[in-house]
């Protein structure tokens, strides 16, 4: 993917936002700069992203071939930020499977490993 927003919905094309985390040319300075660059390596089947800044990836880790990815909203953040260890984003992302609209709503733990943020789990 080289033209075009990029998936997360920041405004930037997918080479100057996402793109850059995706191909090790920079790394996320923030828990929700993480989770957007996230949602677009499901949109864009980047696994081995996926993989990367996951605490405990699950094996094997499919992606839903009839799953398109259309949507990220933010909702909110605590903590998360660049002097940060921990921090938490709520998030609602939007798919389309099978012909029919549908979202998802998750707030996610991340933590820093080795001070590059990862995804930890879903909390209540």
């Amino acid at each position: 993917m080289t033209g075009g927003g990029c998936p997360c919905g920041y405004g930037l094309p997918y080479d100057e936002c996402c793109g850059r985390l995706h191909d090790g040319r920079a790394t996320a300075s923030t828990a929700e700069q993480l989770m957007r660059s996230r949602f677009s390596a499901f949109a864009v089947g980047d696994t081995a992203y996926l993989r990367k800044t996951w605490l405990k990836p699950p094996s094997p880790l499919d992606l839903d071939a009839d799953q398109r990815w259309t949507r990220l909203e933010i909702l909110g953040t605590t903590g998360g930020g660049p002097f940060h260890a921990e921090g938490t984003v709520e998030f609602r992302a939007h798919y389309v499977a099978g012909g029919v609209k549908d979202s998802m709503h998750e707030n996610s733990a991340f933590t820093r490993v080795g001070g590059q943020w990862v995804y930890v789990r879903p909390v209540a």
